[in-house]
């Protein structure tokens, strides 16, 4: 982590960004924010990590999103992340939004995954440490936990709130009933419940079977991830797999997805994007953000060059009735 100017940030970084209110509450988030999945972990060059988070502020974008077993290892991209915090953002505290979840697989043993009490306060408080954080803006359950009761998971988001350890409570990857129960519980407890963050994008829509008219009837915003599909809505495989994808190198894209089918779609899709004068990780990012019940879309880069593509998007986000016609026409051959 070799950049030895002391980090300013730019004057205009409130300039260009666009924001969207989150949900009914008094939270704006920018329209594109920085999650830290990939890329940030031991394995990552801390350096260009270092350089992406820079610029990301610098551009305006405020929310950093985390999680307790992001990496890899599990943790380090929170360590190094706050190591990145402490020298570079601890002044603009302020300023930011940083959210981090747990619910997935953390430690060993029966304590350290799901949604029980013990799991998530003791995992706020290691997230806290690893970060050099007094608090995060926002803690998330990360998956519903089905044997756990619900009452128990949202005390425990509740008890966090009341700590102080963070100042609003979130969830991730719920659907829309367990959305509504949580939200009514969370209500009762008199919590402030801020945003759902679930997967979200042109090939993967189960949001739209009642889960954003879940978020609107409950006030809940969102924050949607995987608006590319792990690569797939973008130009990167429309010759063949490259050798540094995701889908060569990467338990989370299995190359027999990349199907005939799917790489026809993306080339119409590809084509669209090109007539609208963007790249198609631009419109597939426009394309979510046409619904105002999404608050901001969750971007990971592993270039700053990849970061700046990304926010190009916000200089195009209308689409006619002619273009969300063809693209359903795409998404439905």
């Amino acid at each position: 982590m070799n950049i030895l100017k002391k980090y300013t940030p730019s004057e205009q970084r409130y300039d260009t960004m666009q924001y969207r209110r989150c949900g009914v509450s008094g939270i704006k988030l920018p329209m594109i924010s920085l999650g830290l999945w990939h890329n940030f972990g031991d394995s990552a060059d801390l350096t260009n990590a270092r350089s992406i988070l820079r610029t990301a502020f610098d551009k305006g974008i405020t929310h950093f999103d985390l999680a307790n077993n992001y990496g890899p290892p599990y943790g380090t991209a929170e360590t190094n992340f706050g190591r990145i915090y402490k020298e570079d953002f601890q002044p603009y505290r302020d300023e930011l939004i940083i959210s981090s979840k747990a619910g997935y697989d953390m430690w060993p043993g029966p304590y350290g995954d799901w949604g029980s009490r013990k799991y998530l306060i003791s995992s706020c408080d290691q997230s806290l440490k690893r970060m050099g954080l007094d608090y995060v803006d926002v803690f998330y359950h990360h998956r519903p936990d089905p044997e756990t009761p619900l009452e128990e998971t949202m005390g425990a988001l509740d008890q966090i709130v009341r700590s102080g350890k963070a100042l609003y409570a979130g969830i991730s990857n719920y659907g829309a009933e367990r959305t509504r129960e949580a939200a009514e519980i969370l209500k009762k407890m008199g919590t402030p419940f801020l945003v759902h963050q679930p997967r979200y994008n042109m090939f993967d829509r189960w949001v739209e079977d009642g889960l954003l008219d879940a978020l609107e009837d409950t006030g809940l915003g969102s924050v949607v991830f995987s608006p590319l599909q792990q690569g797939l809505l973008t130009d990167k495989y429309l010759k063949g797999i490259p050798e540094d994808s995701r889908a060569a190198n990467s338990i989370y894209l299995s190359k027999d997805r990349i199907t005939p089918e799917l790489l026809d779609k993306v080339k119409k899709l590809n084509a669209l994007a090109q007539d609208r004068n963007q790249s198609l990780a631009q419109m597939a990012i426009s394309w979510l953000l046409k619904d105002t019940r999404v608050t901001s879309v969750l971007v990971g880069v592993s270039k700053v060059e990849q970061l700046q593509n990304n926010l190009d998007a916000l200089n195009n986000l209308a689409f006619s009735e002619t273009e969300l016609k063809h693209i359903e026409e795409i998404l439905g051959s």
